[in-house]
């Protein structure tokens, strides 16, 4: 391994090839996007332009992500492991992360696919978005958002209702499931005003104290 190199405050471990792998994750969901190699030009560009740049291991260059698409991954924070040998990227991506056109490059799964517990906002967000844009008949989602949002606002009202009742009468599972279609109305509502399940977590994230 060679010798660490310092590139801005941050040491990392390139291996013999000069290289360090990046994971690259997306910073409103957590989901990861992609994983990828950086050398030393790659790191220098990267935390110099904020946006994030790799070098293909395959044609052996230089490869600013999202230079002919349009999709490029803008940087927010820069992580690296216990080890110094591996970069972890968080990122707003402009686009989808794969060369197939899926979001991320991990769309495919060994066995039965699977929802993990961060990836079920973003899923429902994703499906909130695309409902209100098209309006599908016989979708339920649809016909919140044709109710528009004082007609939403009374449904959140009346599942935040049975979410108090449940709390004080019923079962931890009936409290788990009227919690759950709280978050769904919910959601209904912020979409219907343009907003998404992000603008909360980011209120949250603000509200955080050290």
């Amino acid at each position: 391994m060679e010798a660490k190199t310092g590139v801005a405050q941050l040491e990392v471990a390139f291996d013999a090839n000069g290289l360090v792998p990046c994971v690259a994750q997306d910073w409103t969901t957590g989901e990861v996007l992609t994983l990828a190699y950086m050398n030393r030009e790659a790191l220098d560009r990267t935390l110099a332009s904020g946006e994030m740049h790799y070098w293909s291991r395959s044609r052996g260059e230089l490869w600013h992500k999202g230079a002919t698409s349009g999709n490029v991954q803008t940087l927010r924070t820069l992580r690296y492991d216990c080890d110094e040998d591996t970069l972890l990227a968080l990122v707003d991506p402009a686009g989808p992360a794969c060369h197939t056109g899926e979001r991320t490059c991990f769309y495919r799964t060994a066995g039965e696919p699977a929802v993990a517990l961060h990836e079920a906002l973003p899923a429902l967000g994703r499906t909130l978005a695309q409902r209100r844009r098209d309006l599908p008949e016989g979708s339920y989602s649809a016909a919140l958002f044709r109710g528009g949002p004082e007609a939403i606002g009374a449904k959140v009202t009346e599942e935040a209702e049975e979410v108090a009742r449940a709390g004080r009468e019923e079962s931890d599972q009936r409290l788990r499931e009227e919690a759950a279609d709280l978050l769904y109305h919910l959601g209904a509502l912020l979409y219907a005003r343009g907003l998404g399940f992000e603008d909360v977590l980011g209120e949250l994230t603000a509200r955080v104290r050290p």
